[in-house]
């Protein structure tokens, strides 16, 4: 029995390796593990594994889409990625550097409990994209092997199975950790735009050695398109369709925090790690956009219209078509193997993303149980989650599609609106108009989106309701867990412990009145207070008692730390503190003034009439609620010893 529990606590240990502490450590606490950083290029392959293997298909759907405009719909796409979606998330990165997005942008406008439904809507969102990047990506690496020549029909029929094998294999590499998702990542994308920038040159060359192509295809746009407009007008109307194109830029925000910053970066102003980010994003949108352009014009000059179909050899793998059909099986096979390579690891920016995402938000909310700051368990959840959701698809790839373009665009318009508002608050007129078009821009394509593929915004809902489901649920079952970090006393308030020495310490606990000031009434209301409970709980030594009041301030909260002043009002001594829920403030402060004064200490409270299940919602949603017994409960939980718990008492 002692090697299976020396097992399990291993298994244990390993799994919550590297645990994020809390957002604001208390006094004893642990200093947190630093994070391994990498250079942002490197950093830059990991999103990148990503946005980059869209080349894989979004050629060929841009000419299913727009058919011979398709070289000018893409350009449309570069303009909103260049103009748009590039300067939008290069002033997010700025904002927010430690990788929450623009959903902390926006979380700052809104407090309290609409601001964390909010995010929670928002957090869906982007689970809805990152994690059906990860599934999409996998059956899309399915589909080319089990289309691969090569392989023939052996493998027809099997692409669950082979989708749930490359999720798993993408869990076991994140398992081992960043560095060698990094590692992986910089390889791949190096040998993916190689070749395919191979493939492009040698589509360009063709193209320039022959050039009855570009007069061919002319000709057919001047047949079908003779008011040049009208052509601006359908790549205009066509542009949704190839925002897939537009993925990446969420996912380069979230992991900023994996980037290697300057020597004199501090948490407080990391100007290398924004810097490196700004770059990852500008390079990354440059190096795309090329492609994007080149690609596209290829295709459209080079590939058969029939050949793009659905059941053409070119559907959904035009430039593979190109690398069998123009350079040879040998090369075209090593495309083929990129491509699968860099399809599956491409949920590997989406996992990251989720990874740096997820524990920034949920766990500080209390809405998730504390392994969740780890890496291991949580990659072993989104990993299961995958799984459920590539069976439920059935590895469709086109099923998928819908949830997927929802996801990034959303995301997008998110982040657009929240620039823009923040600019607003600086007063910058000029660029406020401009992050306001770009808004428009994203909203509208959004809105197509949805209008066209509503499953999109379906699964999306599902992942919300999801998100939101659990997450109060796991609020409610850490309703009574001790969440205070650290707390400090101001000395005046330590100078009212030394006059209580040396019996224990005795608090009285009363509710603060808002906009409380000294007046004869409050000095009548603390004199009454203090008989009243002295009579009920025949206090010795009255004089040694002291007031406590908790004033409350975001009970959407859930950590926090707390800082608790003294103050003589008249003849009363009152410790005052501010803190999200009033029964952990005052079981966390009784608690400390064990610690320091070796006594457990004594707290009376009122009995609160009323309900007691309103009371218990009261105190989940605002803070307050029945105060005496939530502290005992929270005492109990913290403290098993029942020589070393504070006493409550109540009358």
């Amino acid at each position: 029995m002692g090697v299976i529990e020396s097992g399990r606590h291993r298994v244990g240990g390993w799994l919550l390796q590297g645990e994020a502490r809390p957002s604001r450590p208390g006094p004893h606490t642990h200093p947190p593990e630093p994070e391994k950083r990498h250079p942002w290029w490197k950093v830059m392959c990991l999103t990148g594994v990503d946005y980059f293997s869209t080349l894989g298909y979004q050629p060929g759907i841009a000419v299913l889409a727009a058919g011979v405009l398709s070289p000018l719909a893409t350009v449309v796409l570069v303009l909103v990625t260049l103009l748009g979606a590039l300067p939008v998330y290069r002033r997010v990165a700025r904002e927010s550097p430690r990788g929450e997005g623009s959903i902390a942008m926006l979380e700052r406008l809104l407090p309290f409990w609409r601001g964390k439904i909010f995010v929670l809507v928002l957090l869906g969102f982007a689970a809805t994209d990152f994690l059906i990047t990860m599934t999409l990506s996998a059956a899309d690496a399915t589909a080319h092997v089990v289309e691969n020549p090569l392989v023939a029909h052996l493998l027809d029929g099997h692409n669950v199975g082979i989708t749930l094998f490359l999720l798993a294999l993408l869990g076991v590499v994140f398992l081992a950790g960043f560095g060698e998702a990094i590692r992986i990542a910089v390889v791949l994308v190096a040998a993916y735009l190689g070749l395919n920038a191979v493939v492009v040159v040698d589509g360009l060359r063709r193209i320039a050695t022959e050039p009855h192509l570009v007069a061919d295809w002319t000709r057919l746009l001047a047949v079908q398109y003779p008011n040049p407009f009208l052509a601006v007008a359908v790549a205009l109307v066509v542009f949704p369709k190839l925002a897939l194109g537009l993925s990446g830029f969420e996912t380069g925000v979230s992991v900023m925090p994996l980037i290697k910053g300057g020597p004199d970066d501090t948490e407080q102003r990391p100007a290398g790690r924004i810097a490196g980010a700004r770059r990852l994003l500008t390079t990354a949108a440059l190096t795309m956009s090329t492609f994007l352009v080149t690609s596209s014009v290829v295709v459209t000059l080079l590939v058969p219209a029939p050949e793009l179909a659905p059941g053409g050899a070119a559907n959904g793998r035009a430039l593979a078509y190109l690398a069998h059909e123009d350079l040879g099986a040998a090369f075209g096979t090593v495309y083929d193997l990129s491509t699968i390579v860099i399809l599956w690891f491409a949920g590997a920016s989406a996992m990251a993303g989720l990874l740096n995402l997820v524990p920034r938000y949920l766990p500080r909310y209390g809405m998730a149980p504390h392994w969740a700051r780890a890496v291991r368990p949580l990659v072993l959840v989104i990993t299961a989650i995958a799984f459920l959701v590539t069976v439920i698809f059935d590895a469709d790839v086109d099923a998928q599609g819908g949830a997927y373009a929802t996801g990034v665009l959303v995301l997008m318009t998110s982040a657009a609106i929240a620039v823009t508002l923040s600019a607003r608050r600086r007063s910058r007129r000029r660029v406020v108009v401009g992050f306001a078009v770009v808004s428009l821009v994203f909203v509208y394509t959004t809105l197509l989106n949805v209008v066209e593929r509503p499953e999109g915004v379906k699964i999306a809902a599902c992942f919300i309701a999801g998100i939101i489901v659990v997450s109060f649920a796991s609020r409610v079952v850490r309703a009574f867990e001790l969440r205070v970090t650290g707390v400090t006393l101001d000395d005046t308030a330590r100078g009212f412990l030394d006059s209580c020495a040396p019996g224990p310490v005795r608090l009285v606990a009363h509710e603060p009145r808002p906009g409380e000031a000294a007046s004869p009434a409050r000095d009548e209301e603390y004199r009454a207070k203090l008989a009243e409970e002295r009579e009920d709980h025949n206090i010795p030594d009255p004089e040694k008692v002291l007031l406590v009041e908790v004033r409350i301030t975001d009970p959407s909260e859930f950590e926090t730390s707390l800082s608790v002043i003294g103050e003589q009002r008249g003849p009363y001594r009152v410790l005052c503190t501010e803190a999200p829920s009033a029964p952990n403030a005052i079981a966390a402060l009784l608690l400390h003034l064990r610690d320091v004064t070796g006594k457990p200490p004594h707290v009376y409270f009122d009995w609160t009439e009323g309900n007691p299940v309103l009371h218990l919602l009261r105190y989940l949603f605002t803070g307050q609620g029945e105060v005496a017994p939530v502290t005992r409960e929270i005492l109990r939980e913290a403290e098993p010893d029942l020589r070393r718990r504070p006493a409550v008492h109540v009358g």
